[in-house]
């Protein structure tokens, strides 16, 4: 026969069902919460901390701990990343430098100086761009370099991943002159050192004045000694074309292409009274030239009469020689024509033209 329980057993069992209820209820809501809490390490300008938080992720976690991001501060991974269990987090505030390059519209690769104000950045493996919208652009490594251009070093932090792409994210675009150490298409590597070297080739023109020369006859009608000038002389312009090397900004070498006469000189001419007819003298540019009649010291002139011997000095160093005239010559400005043996006496073949005294 079935015995019905007690009313006071009833009441016991009740307690008893309530009383487990309660304590499932309350270790599932503290099994919970061992779930949802996470231990991060958090590092703020190079100072590591271990933080056990609730929050869901990245951008939570710095709220909860009171860390406020100015514009030009640095966290890793971005704010909406969530929160994992052992995840480090790194944050570098009032990062000064700030950004280079790129603009805030690129997306891809970037680059900022600065790389001593964060040192804990440079063993990340990013996968967004930190610096843009936040458009994912690929898993890609963050490298310190030196890059210096023109003479100018650069502490960079990048994630490019060649030389090429470095110096594009720094606005240079190198052309064929340009030098750049090691090639374009070296792979980036840690503390790599770049080198771009402007070269550049142009051409200069300059103007370099003519001087005219001065033409002497003498005169029985002017008293002895007397001079008076019937054309007042006009100095000739030339233009000289070179070739010119820029290095980073300084010209290095300069060629000479050609020479060019763009205002003929007018020569002075004066009258002198007579003191001696057999004797003269003239002032103005001596040139040379290897194809002189005859042999030894001789020399052109416009008007002398051949077999005149003319005693040239060089102004500039007091050298003298002397000459037979043998050639008519040289017209457009300068008063004498040397061969290159009386040339050499008085001044350097490769000087071309100096000025010099006529004495006869």
């Amino acid at each position: 026969m079935r015995v019905r329980p007690s009313r006071v057993r009833r009441l016991r069992v009740r307690r008893t069902v309530a009383n487990v209820t309660l304590v499932g209820v309350g270790l599932a809501i503290a099994g919970g919460f061992w779930v949802v809490q996470k231990t991060v390490t958090l590092v703020v300008d190079g100072q590591p901390e271990a933080v056990r938080t609730m929050s869901a992720n990245v951008g939570e976690l710095l709220q909860t701990e009171g860390i406020v991001l100015g514009w030009d501060d640095i966290v890793s991974p971005p704010s909406q990343t969530p929160l994992e269990d052992g995840m480090r987090v790194l944050v570098d505030l009032d990062f000064e430098n700030g950004i280079v390059i790129p603009a805030p519209s690129d997306v891809g690769v970037w680059v900022m100086e600065g790389v001593q104000r964060a040192p804990a950045l440079l063993a990340v493996r990013s996968t967004e761009d930190w610096f843009s919208t936040g458009e994912p652009v690929g898993q890609s490594e963050v490298v310190a370099a030196r890059v210096v251009v023109m003479g100018k070093d650069h502490e960079v932090l990048t994630n490019a991943s060649t030389v090429g792409k470095l110096l594009s994210a720094m606005g240079i675009e190198p052309d064929r002159s340009d030098r750049v150490l090691p090639s374009l298409k070296t792979p980036l590597q840690p503390d790599l050192l770049v080198r771009f070297v402007s070269i550049d080739y142009r051409i200069r023109e300059l103007e370099v004045p003519v001087p005219h020369t001065t033409y002497t006859e003498y005169s029985d009608e002017l008293r002895p000694g007397r001079v008076r000038f019937v054309q007042a002389g006009v100095d000739g312009l030339m233009v000289e074309r070179y070739r010119v090397k820029v290095v980073n900004g300084d010209v290095v070498t300069r060629t000479l292409l050609g020479r060019q006469v763009v205002r003929e000189a007018v020569p002075a001419k004066r009258i002198v009274g007579r003191t001696n007819p057999s004797h003269g003298t003239q002032v103005g540019e001596a040139s040379w030239y290897g194809f002189a009649p005859g042999d030894g010291l001789t020399a052109a002139h416009p008007w002398l009469p051949f077999g005149t011997v003319v005693t040239v000095t060089n102004l500039a160093n007091g050298n003298r020689v002397q000459v037979v005239i043998n050639d008519r010559g040289p017209f457009g400005g300068r008063i004498i024509d040397l061969s290159d043996q009386a040339f050499a006496r008085i001044a350097p073949l490769s000087q071309g033209v100096c000025q010099v005294r006529l004495t006869w």
